[in-house]
């Protein structure tokens, strides 16, 4: 990903002249009759303008400084399908002590009626918070009276406590923008880095000086005026296959690296990994837990007394764990407690689950280190500088000889050594308790891995009889676990499945391996399914494309300006042979096919015949890769596009008389 870096220097430069905030309720007749064709002609709803405005202050009440961040957007509304960015969501941060606030809230719908602007103010009863997590709550409120063609407009103040941050600004949504904008003063005492993520560049940026912004212990302190300004912003449409939004955004990020208070005592927030490395290694919810072999050093002996060997004897410590302790779902890399308690109490979230795994391997002198890293949905971590809150999850490290598997004890359908996909973002660090750390790449160890085969005989009557194999591996078959696992039993998973298989009627049923979860998951199924109904036995057409078949491409978009992420390779294959008993001639069917993608990145190979009786069908589809670059989208795109034309033809099978 492209990033732009700016360092904050008290300077004076004049570039262009800035729009600034603009009057609530200032709406105009362009405002009503602006074009999306300007931006985009498929637009649901375009932001005419946003303005924000963040600054530091001093809080009279409590004396402490604090974070004032001030918001106005107008956005216009072009169909139904618009309605649903009048559903306005604000996340506030929140701690034990201190959380942020919302104040001077205003929003209103305009509507043009009978020649004029008429205004609907949302009543403030109409907002409500809902808690997201333990240190997140949800502000949410609908506007009113929406219609076709409406224009919102919304503003509020956000109070924080938090200045490491300072507040971040995105330029890019899922709707166009005419204009962003965004103000900020930054005190001289105060240093930042701040970095423009995306591909959208700054329209421009202008740098002054602000004299006496802020007043801090009887001395004045100027401040770093800073405008950046982006222009006929595109939406950012999210496709599937992708990391967190945040990655590829365009936004403005600010990170805090020292201050120099009044007195001239500088304070470094931009940490070395040597300070984490220390900072972690003997944190009491850290460090200090990955230390605690002395809690195992009589339960582990019990457990590997029958494991020949190293390997063996961790396999045996990861089920323990994965048994004796259930996840709450919750993630962090610091024990909510300790690891005794977690395991006393059967429950943890992940750091509680995996650094008793850790703590376990150790008391059976086995070499495991911890691994800090950002689930997908958390975003990539910045390298430049070390920050430990980026960090959301931690799993362990095991070392054996000359191999490493990176372990997770979270999910009990996983196999030793595969993480789950949730895992599979880019680089996690390293944590020893006696070198230094080190990155490491995030990759999966598996492939998800499917083997379809079908043998079946047509009967007299117009159906197809016969045993449906599926044999899965990888995250293949850790989904369907625990898809199976949903279900009381793995009978009730079968009426189920036979219920939403309109077409297939299964009679039979036998799933081997659900919970050896190290080895591949075996479903067979005795199924029919009808192909001639009977009304012309000599000639019928029989599609088949029934077991996953490809009607929708995946890849939609014109540009994809972001990766394409699987998480892990993959490998589909389908065999199908059908003994039609009668000699049948085979007057159309689907071409061959072999097509691939660029530099060995995948490929899709079919290939039917009919040889002598015994109708027959072979299909791989690969992806070798777990990530595919921008560069390379329009050739997924075409790869899709060429399946799913071949899919649409079916056999034509005509008796020879």
């Amino acid at each position: 990903m492209k990033k732009i870096f700016f360092f904050l220097l008290l300077t004076s430069t004049y570039l262009t002249v800035f729009a600034q905030n603009f009057d609530f309720g200032s709406i105009t007749y362009d405002d009503y009759e602006f074009d999306r064709k300007k931006l985009d002609s498929n637009a649901n709803a375009v932001v005419l303008k946003e303005f924000g405005t963040a600054r530091v202050e001093i809080d009279d009440a409590t004396g402490r400084l604090e974070l004032l961040f001030d918001y106005h957007v107008k956005i216009k509304i072009y169909n139904k399908e618009g309605f649903e960015n009048a559903n306005v969501i604000v996340p506030l941060y929140k701690d034990d002590s201190r959380e942020e606030t919302i104040n001077d809230l205003k929003a209103s719908t305009f509507n043009y009626v009978n020649g004029r602007f008429v205004e609907t103010p949302m009543d403030k009863k109409a907002t409500f918070f809902e808690n997201r997590s333990k240190y997140t709550k949800l502000l949410k409120f609908t506007l009113p009276n929406l219609k076709e063609g409406s224009i919102i407009e919304y503003s509020y103040r956000l109070k924080s406590p938090n200045l490491f941050n300072f507040k971040t600004w995105e330029f890019q949504w899922k709707i166009p923008k005419v204009i962003s904008e965004y103000l900020v003063y930054i005190p001289g005492i105060y240093n930042y880095n701040v970095s423009l993520r995306g591909y959208q560049k700054l329209t421009d940026q202008k740098v002054e000086l602000a004299r006496e912004c802020l007043r801090l212990n009887g001395a004045n302190i100027d401040c770093s005026k800073i405008t950046y300004l982006m222009k006929d912003i595109p939406a950012f449409i999210e496709e599937d296959n992708m990391t967190a939004p945040s990655n590829f955004k365009s936004a403005i990020y600010f990170e805090l690296s020292d201050v120099t208070n009044p007195s001239g005592a500088k304070t470094s927030y931009t940490k070395t990994w040597k300070d984490v490395d220390y900072e972690l290694t003997s944190d009491k919810s850290f460090g200090s837990q990955m230390k605690r072999k002395d809690f195992y050093k009589e339960i582990v002996p019990a457990i590997v007394k029958d494991a020949p060997d190293d390997l063996t004897k961790a396999k045996v410590i990861f089920q323990y764990i994965k048994k004796q302790i259930k996840w709450d779902n919750y993630y962090g890399i610091y024990c909510a407690d300790n690891i005794k308690k977690s395991f006393d109490n059967r429950s943890g979230n992940v750091a509680d689950l995996n650094l008793n795994l850790i703590a376990a391997l150790s008391a059976a002198n086995l070499d495991a280190e911890a691994v800090i890293l950002s689930t997908r949905e958390n975003g990539i971590i910045n390298k430049l500088y070390p920050v430990i809150s980026d960090f959301n999850y931690v799993v362990a490290k095991l070392n054996i000889g000359d191999k490493s598997y990176m372990l997770d004890a979270t999910e009990p359908l996983l196999p030793f050594g595969l993480l789950p996909l949730r895992c599979m973002n880019d680089q996690g660090r390293v944590i020893n308790l006696k070198k230094p750390s080190y990155w490491i790449d995030l990759k999966a160890s598996q492939k998800t891995v499917t083997n379809y085969i079908l043998n079946g005989k047509l009967t007299n009557d117009g159906k197809i009889v016969g045993t449906l194999t599926t044999i899965s591996q990888g995250y293949a078959a850790y989904a369907k676990r625990k898809e199976i696992k949903k279900y009381s039993s793995p009978d009730e998973y079968v009426e189920k499945l036979d219920d939403r298989l309109v077409k297939i009627k299964i009679s039979e049923h036998e799933i081997n391996n659900l919970d050896s979860v190290d080895n591949p998951l075996t479903e067979k199924y005795e199924i029919e399914f009808t192909v001639n109904d009977g009304s012309n036995k000599k000639e019928f057409y029989l599609s088949p494309f029934f077991i996953n078949a490809i009607s929708k491409n995946p890849f939609n978009l014109n540009v994809r300006t972001y990766p394409v992420d699987l998480g892990a390779a993959s490998d589909e294959r389908i065999i199908i042979n059908i003994d039609l008993k009668d000699k049948y001639s085979l007057l159309e069917k689907p071409k061959n096919l072999a097509i691939a993608l660029p530099n060995s990145g995948g490929k899709y190979l079919l290939q039917t015949q009919l040889d002598e009786n015994i109708l027959s069908l072979s299909q791989i589809l690969q992806f070798n890769n777990a990530v595919y670059q921008p560069e390379e989208y329009p050739f997924l795109k075409e790869f899709y596009s060429k399946i799913i034309q071949n899919q649409k033809v079916e056999y034509l099978l005509k008796r020879a008389d």
